[in-house]
């Protein structure tokens, strides 16, 4: 047939396999020889069945994304479903590794599925702001029901082969040799004659469907949704599949589809997903990797602890260093109450939770890291501290052994100088919860080895992180990003603006919450402790954490969170003391609009953002948007804020930070040039993806 599908018969059952490395994408160069195969196959009277499988590590693991947005080549998906839908002999799908999104759908079209015990099964589509193009939302609940494909199709989260078993998407689950077990299938169902019912003509399963238990759930989906649009309409596709003759729910399928595939929320989705792959590239493809066996994390606090996990959840054993026993043992405690706690919410399994405890080691002697092959030290933000303990790896460690720190803001090229190989030394910035997190800051220093930077970027990726490689400055990309929006927060407070409506200013726009909100959650005492160590001042976060209000954990801050709750509840202490303040300075409250409140947050971050790259610590304005989603909450429906920026526009962004300047004359206001160059070109950077 043609290099990306093949036709074999196997006693009068046909296996039609598609051959498109890495993962069976459905490419047109696979769908046109696809088509061509089963229509030759639908009237081919020596062919009883007809098995579709895929060579390689996966079934067909989705479209692909490189034509959407494009002119359709024909056929199309949905012709190649039509086709398998009409035809009179039973077809199989037969799927390994992965049936995602097109892939699922293909499978769809078929009368019957049959899986290997590993295969997932899924609808991904939602996390690229779109919907199922290919009938997806109307042949699942055919044979899942409605609640369970809305559910699937909503999160976007594939299911294991036995799960999809009992729910009827998938028929029979195999060990061994798949291909095999799908031909035998086949040949049997067969043998005992049909016909064989379509998909689209299986009705019994939307007939149970409760339509206001369905309106409730996805009413709940909608507000978990935070604005984006694609969950709102995958909810409405399986409704329709409910309430609508199947012909016309499909053309409704695909007219919400168009309409998404147009929108900016996609368009900026898509974006995050190329933008994901593209920050792990490095120079020098071929760059060999140092062996990692063993982790050594030093610290066994909150963030150390939680980098334990992460190694240990990713198979890796750790030894783990603390000052005393008493630490030690109290962090170790910790760890295992956590996995305690996913066993008890269900999401770990009783042996996993023992298979993972013992991963670790506990020691106080620093020579236990010797066979170690990377050591990260989780102390505290003191160069003093951090220098004194690298003195001590110098002398322990092994050869060879990659040497990182988990600072936020300290300069690592500071570190490594002090020891007598810096090539070997490197910043991990995990954010916490560093086994929840996704992503990982990798810090290259001035004289890190290329194999030791391309051993981490790889290890990342095995421990479930989402890695950006960054320069080495105060703060690096998020920190330093993150001041500079945090720069007129208290200018804002003082002028007339409450904790609440800025934070409430933050959450329209699609933050999960706000700044005063989250410096709550994350303790006052952090950003206090960081201020007075570079002798800087914030005249109400300051006098707060004088006062011993640090916030949710000391159950005052900005907000009050009464009897242990976790709910912020505004607080009149907080905002007379605002008030007071203010009246100090002489300055009169105002009111302040929402569109304000965004400006002189988050233009500033942008802003910051053009000099990030200006100065080589970014790479790429989309591994800026990359850090920010997976780190800070920026919204994924505007794709990170370089992203976004272009949504606004580069001229709208400049002519208000000059407004702001000439305000108030702040440096932060100051637009950079190459927020200037990217309003005359329209582009970050040469080959930019922003």
């Amino acid at each position: 047939m043609s290099n990306s599908v093949s036709v074999a018969n196997e006693g009068g059952v046909a296996i039609v396999t598609i051959d498109n490395p890495p993962v069976n994408a459905l490419s047109f160069h696979v769908r046109e020889p696809l088509l061509q195969a089963l229509v030759a196959l639908r009237d081919d009277a020596s062919v009883s069945a007809i098995v579709i499988a895929c060579a390689g590590r996966t079934f067909v693991a989705g479209a692909d994304i490189t034509e959407f947005g494009k002119p359709v080549q024909q056929p199309d998906l949905r012709a190649i479903v039509a086709t398998l839908e009409a035809i009179a002999k039973p077809t199989v799908a037969a799927i390994h590794g992965t049936a995602l999104g097109g892939g699922l759908e293909l499978a769809l079209g078929c009368h019957f599925r049959v899986a290997d015990q590993g295969a997932k099964l899924g609808l991904p589509e939602v996390k690229l702001g779109l919907l199922p193009g290919g009938g997806g939302t109307v042949r699942l609940p055919r044979l899942v029901g409605a609640l369970k494909a809305m559910r699937m199709i909503v999160s976007g989260t594939p299911i294991g082969a036995q799960e999809a078993h009992g729910a009827g998407l998938v028929d029979a689950v195999f060990e061994g040799d798949l291909t095999t077990h799908a031909v035998n299938f086949a040949r049997e169902i067969a043998r005992k004659g049909g016909p064989f019912t379509p998909v689209r003509e299986r009705d019994e399963r939307l007939g149970e469907t409760d339509l206001a238990a369905f309106d409730a759930e996805a009413a709940d989906l909608a507000r978990k949704a935070r604005g984006l649009e694609a969950p709102v309409a995958c909810a409405q596709a399986v409704r329709n599949a409910v309430t609508l003759p199947f012909d016309e729910a499909l053309a409704a399928e695909r007219a919400l589809f168009v309409k998404l595939v147009a929108s900016d929320q996609s368009r900026a989705q898509r974006h995050l997903f190329f933008a994901e792959r593209e920050a792990t590239k490095l120079p020098g493809k071929d760059t060999p990797k140092r062996r990692i066996s063993r982790v050594g994390v030093i610290g066994a606090g909150t963030m150390g602890g939680g980098i334990a996990m992460a190694f240990a959840n990713g198979g890796y054993p750790v030894t783990l260093l603390e000052t005393s026993q008493e630490a030690l043992q109290r962090g170790l405690a910790t760890i295992e109450k956590n996995y305690a706690v996913s066993v008890s919410r269900g999401s770990l399994s009783e042996d996993a939770r023992q298979q993972r405890l013992g991963q670790f080691k506990g020691s106080i002697d620093h020579a236990d890291l010797g066979d170690c092959d990377l050591i990260i030290e989780a102390a505290f933000e003191d160069m003093a501290v951090k220098k004194e303990i690298f003195g001590k790896l110098d002398a322990v460690a092994k050869p060879g052994a990659i040497l990182a720190t988990n600072t936020s803001y300290l300069d690592i090229d500071e570190i490594a100088a002090s020891i007598s190989r810096p090539q070997d030394v490197l910043g991990l910035h995990f954010f916490s919860p560093a086994n929840v997190m996704k992503l990982l800051e990798i810090v290259r220093a001035e004289k890190t080895a290329s194999d030791a930077l391309a051993t981490v970027v790889d290890l990342a990726r095995r421990i479930g992180k989402v890695a950006v490689v960054v320069g080495v400055c105060h703060g690096f990309v998020g920190n330093r990003m993150l001041a500079a929006r945090g720069s007129e927060s208290e200018a804002l407070l003082l002028e007339g603006a409450t904790p609440g409506q800025i934070d409430k200013a933050f959450t329209d726009f699609g933050w999960p919450m706000g700044p005063f909100q989250m410096g709550d959650l994350a303790g006052l005492d952090i950003g206090w402790r960081n201020r007075k160590a570079r002798g800087l001042t914030a005249v109400i976060a300051d006098t707060l954490c004088e006062q011993g209000r640090f916030g949710q954990k000391t159950g005052r801050g900005f907000y009050l969170y009464e009897n242990g709750s976790r709910t912020p509840v505004p607080d009149p202490e907080v905002e007379a003391l605002i008030r007071d303040k203010a009246a100090e300075k002489g300055i009169a409250p105002r009111t302040i609009a929402a569109d304000e409140i965004i400006e002189r947050t988050l233009y500033p971050l942008i802003n910051e953002g053009a000099k990030i790259l200006e100065e080589g610590i970014a790479a790429r304005a989309s591994d800026i948007d990359v850090v920010w989603v997976n780190g800070y909450g920026f919204p994924i429906g505007k794709g990170g804020p370089m992203f976004w920026a272009g949504l606004v526009g580069a001229g709208k962004i400049i002519e208000r930070l000059e407004y702001w300047l000439e305000l108030t004359g702040k440096d932060v206001f100051k637009p950079a040039s190459l927020l200037k160059r990217m309003a005359e070109s329209g582009s970050w950077e040469a080959g930019s993806t922003a």
